[in-house]
């Protein structure tokens, strides 16, 4: 049972690791002024934080993960750029909200299988 618990940790700080390096990385290379690169590098620490969040609080952060990766797709979808191919939009949004929410889901899954099931290990 301990594989799912990991398998979730996993999924949850390598999305977030992604999206931090990335947020990062495309500012510094495209020479974002320096208040906008804040803005984005929060945004990766905040998903950081809630893929933390879980490994304490498996139920809350499981929620908090389904959410953002949900939230976070559909903010992509709206207001990512629009001169990108089809392809590079379906690839961005998927990247934005399978992993936390899968995530999030084995979260949840764990949870429920140590508590209600009482399965341990």
């Amino acid at each position: 049972m301990k594989t799912m618990a990991y398998l979730a940790r996993a999924f949850a700080l390598l999305w977030a690791g992604f999206w931090m390096f990335f947020f990062l990385a495309e500012s510094l290379v495209w020479h974002t002024p320096l208040g906008r690169m804040t803005i984005w590098v929060a945004v990766g620490v905040a998903f950081a934080i809630i893929a933390l969040m879980a490994w304490r609080w498996e139920v809350a952060g499981g929620l908090a993960l389904m959410v953002v990766g949900v939230l976070a797709a559909l903010a992509y979808g709206i207001f990512g750029p629009l001169e990108v191919s089809v392809s590079t939009r379906v690839t961005a949004l998927l990247s934005f909200g399978i992993p936390p929410v899968t995530a999030g889901a084995l979260f949840l899954m764990h949870h429920h299988r140590i508590t209600r099931l009482g399965v341990r290990g």
